[in-house]
């Protein structure tokens, strides 16, 4: 079987898949207030076109699926999706990464489907503070797909942004979860894509802030293996249930471990999450010859890091950042 590596010898195993565009929420992280314009179906690619994908890819040693958006659980037909990838004999690990608000209704079909993981937004405990930072999200249904998840039996990671003076205060509310609830709580640094620099600046929140809460709070915790793809370091506080992550693209970068590849909903692959570096794969899912190459060049073009760290902001660099938001690359 092949193998993927790019340039620097960084194995790639595990792929994103952003299945929509579209998103019922407005996060203030991921999309501008005003929305964007999707894309119409016809551009994004189709159920057949992704399972056919993965086929591709999973013979070029890929085992690692995630599914994301935009909101995934959006598509129709998403159980399908997960159906037909779960019948891929190579492709050992299938999740998503989701706002919840489908998840009372879709996950046990998701689950026998074969799902296997769910990543869920969730940023803040408060309903109006929730309300602001997705422009107009409910967060009882957030809860209750939460609920849902945990009742079904999915691994389940809580993806929390940190956000200065919206939700930096809820450190401690998020820590004390862990300790009744068997989830992954993962605090995020909020990334400068799609945001200005001043915006970005002015609202980013370093993660050692997590460590200054637990000393403040007398908080014992101690470092633990964590199953998933993810670049998060993993703590759990003694006697929780749960456990707590930091990913921290900025304070510390990551990118020397990165193994995974992008697809964006339009059929276009991104080796880098930052860099506005993309190739058109589409028309070559039907053809593995090029569509290994195609591939193959986007992991020879692959950097070796993304250059967002803040002492960062004001120098030029040779590429340029994504154009799009992170509604439209899936994360």
């Amino acid at each position: 079987m092949a193998k993927l590596y790019d340039h620097y010898d960084r194995l790639h195993n595990y792929i994103r898949i952003s299945i929509t565009d579209r998103c019922p929420l407005r996060c203030v992280y991921c999309m501008p207030k005003e929305g964007l314009p999707f894309f119409p179906s016809e551009r994004v690619l189709s159920q057949d076109e992704i399972v056919q994908m993965v086929q591709n890819f999973a013979d070029l040693g890929i085992t690692k699926v995630r599914l994301t958006g935009g909101e995934p659980l959006l598509r129709s037909d998403v159980v399908d999706i997960v159906r037909r990838i779960r019948a891929i004999p190579e492709i050992d690990d299938i999740s998503a990464t989701t706002n919840g608000l489908y998840l009372a209704r879709k996950g046990a079909d998701l689950k026998a489907a074969g799902l296997d993981r769910l990543n869920i937004s969730l940023d803040t405990f408060k309903p109006d503070r929730y309300k602001k930072i997705t422009r107009g999200g409910n967060i009882k249904q957030v809860l209750d797909g939460i609920q849902t998840a945990s009742d079904l039996g999915f691994l389940i990671k809580l993806n929390v942004v940190l956000i200065k003076g919206q939700n930096d205060g809820e450190i401690l509310d998020f820590l004390n979860y862990t300790r009744d609830h068997n989830v992954n709580v993962r605090f995020i640094e909020f990334m400068p894509i799609g945001n200005s620099q001043a915006t970005w600046q002015k609202e980013y929140v370093g993660l050692k802030s997590v460590f200054d809460v637990c000393a403040e709070n007398q908080i014992d915790y101690a470092p633990i293996q964590f199953r998933g793809n993810g670049p998060s370091e993993n703590y759990q506080i003694k006697g929780a249930k749960g456990s707590f992550g930091l990913i921290h693209p900025i304070s510390n970068r990551f990118c020397e471990t990165c193994n995974r590849l992008r697809i964006t909903a339009d059929g276009y692959v991104k080796a880098c999450l930052y860099w506005d570096e993309e190739i058109n794969i589409r028309e070559a899912i039907p053809d593995p010859v090029e569509f290994q190459r195609l591939i193959q060049k986007a992991l020879d073009n692959k950097p070796l890091n993304h250059e967002m760290a803040l002492a960062d902001a004001d120098k030029v660099i040779e590429k340029a950042p994504t154009w799009r938001h992170m509604s439209q690359i899936g994360g």
